[in-house]
């Protein structure tokens, strides 16, 4: 599912006795690229009652209407948020490589599979880092190292 077609639908509540109620729209979604998913969502709840975060585990279901949640008992400690969108791209080399346009998840895990840019996509196995200034790829064809192998012994 494409983040950009996600901001703004609504987030459901699902309540212990089957009820659902409207808790907010989606703000934005938190991404960890370097384990390669989604892991807050990022709910705005009105002008005046601010936001919250959710974590993905809370997500039931995610579909073109909104997404369905159930609130966690406690707290939820949120990792600091980079907006994704916008962002530019810059590989490991250091050379330019457009701007982020969206990115695409598997909305059942979460799983970013692929960021799309103004210069191609980039499947998810690339992605380096996103910092304060870029998000951070690695250069050439995409395949991630091979470990050397263990010693004998």
């Amino acid at each position: 599912m494409p983040y950009a077609r996600l901001r703004g639908l609504p987030v459901l509540v699902t309540g212990a006795r089957g009820g659902v109620r409207r808790l907010g729209t989606v703000e934005a979604l938190t991404f960890d690229v370097v384990a390669g998913a989604v892991t807050h969502v990022r709910v705005r709840r009105g002008r005046l009652r601010g936001g919250s975060v959710l974590p993905w585990s809370a997500v039931q279901a995610v579909g073109p209407e909104g997404i369905r949640v159930r609130l966690p008992d406690g707290p939820v400690a949120a990792p600091e948020h980079r907006e994704l969108i916008g962002r530019p791209v810059l590989t490991d080399a250091g050379r330019a490589r457009g701007t982020v346009l969206d990115a695409a998840f598997d909305p059942a895990t979460g799983r970013l599979e692929v960021v799309r840019t103004t210069c191609g996509a980039l499947p998810a196995g690339r992605l380096r880092g996103l910092g304060d200034h870029a998000l951070v790829v690695r250069s050439g064809p995409g395949r991630p190292p091979v470990p050397p192998p263990a010693p004998p012994g």
